[in-house]
Protein backbone atom coordinates (compact mmCIF):
# COMPACT_ATOMS: atom_id res chain seq x y z
CA UNK A 1 0.00 0.00 0.00
CA UNK A 2 1.44 3.04 -1.01
CA UNK A 3 1.62 6.07 2.09
CA UNK A 4 -1.28 8.15 -0.20
CA UNK A 5 -3.61 5.09 -0.18
CA UNK A 6 -2.56 4.33 3.63
CA UNK A 7 -3.57 8.13 4.45
CA UNK A 8 -6.42 7.61 2.60
CA UNK A 9 -7.34 4.66 4.49
CA UNK A 10 -6.92 5.39 7.93
CA UNK A 11 -8.75 9.00 7.43
CA UNK A 12 -12.30 6.51 6.74
CA UNK A 13 -11.26 4.18 9.96
CA UNK A 14 -10.78 7.01 12.05
CA UNK A 15 -14.38 7.91 11.52
CA UNK A 16 -15.36 4.60 12.49
CA UNK A 17 -12.94 4.36 15.59
CA UNK A 18 -14.21 8.40 16.31
CA UNK A 19 -18.04 7.10 16.39
CA UNK A 20 -17.06 4.20 18.84
CA UNK A 21 -14.55 6.23 21.42
CA UNK A 22 -15.98 9.85 21.27
CA UNK A 23 -13.20 10.86 23.91
CA UNK A 24 -10.21 10.29 20.98
CA UNK A 25 -9.31 13.78 19.92
CA UNK A 26 -7.79 14.73 16.59
CA UNK A 27 -5.07 14.66 18.12
CA UNK A 28 -4.68 10.87 19.07
CA UNK A 29 -5.60 10.01 15.86
CA UNK A 30 -3.14 12.15 13.74
CA UNK A 31 -1.78 9.90 11.12
CA UNK A 32 2.04 11.08 10.33
CA UNK A 33 3.34 9.06 7.02
CA UNK A 34 6.00 6.88 8.49
CA UNK A 35 4.98 6.76 12.29
CA UNK A 36 2.10 4.51 12.54
CA UNK A 37 3.79 2.31 15.37
CA UNK A 38 4.03 5.72 17.08
CA UNK A 39 0.35 6.45 16.51
CA UNK A 40 -0.87 2.56 17.41
CA UNK A 41 1.32 3.03 20.62
CA UNK A 42 -0.76 6.59 22.12
CA UNK A 43 -4.17 4.76 21.04
CA UNK A 44 -3.12 1.70 22.80
CA UNK A 45 -2.07 3.68 26.08
CA UNK A 46 -5.39 5.90 25.72
CA UNK A 47 -7.66 3.15 25.38
CA UNK A 48 -5.53 0.43 27.43
CA UNK A 49 -5.44 -2.11 25.09
CA UNK A 50 -2.39 -4.49 24.04
CA UNK A 51 -1.70 -3.57 20.42
CA UNK A 52 -3.02 -6.79 19.13
CA UNK A 53 -6.67 -6.10 20.55
CA UNK A 54 -6.66 -2.53 18.95
CA UNK A 55 -5.66 -4.06 15.24
CA UNK A 56 -8.89 -6.67 16.19
CA UNK A 57 -10.86 -3.42 17.09
CA UNK A 58 -9.54 -1.45 13.88
CA UNK A 59 -10.06 -4.45 11.40
CA UNK A 60 -13.40 -5.29 12.76
CA UNK A 61 -14.95 -1.42 11.88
Amino acid sequence: MTPKEEKLAWILEKRKIRQRYVFLTDKDLAFEEGKKDVMLGKLQKRLGKTKEQLLEIIAAL
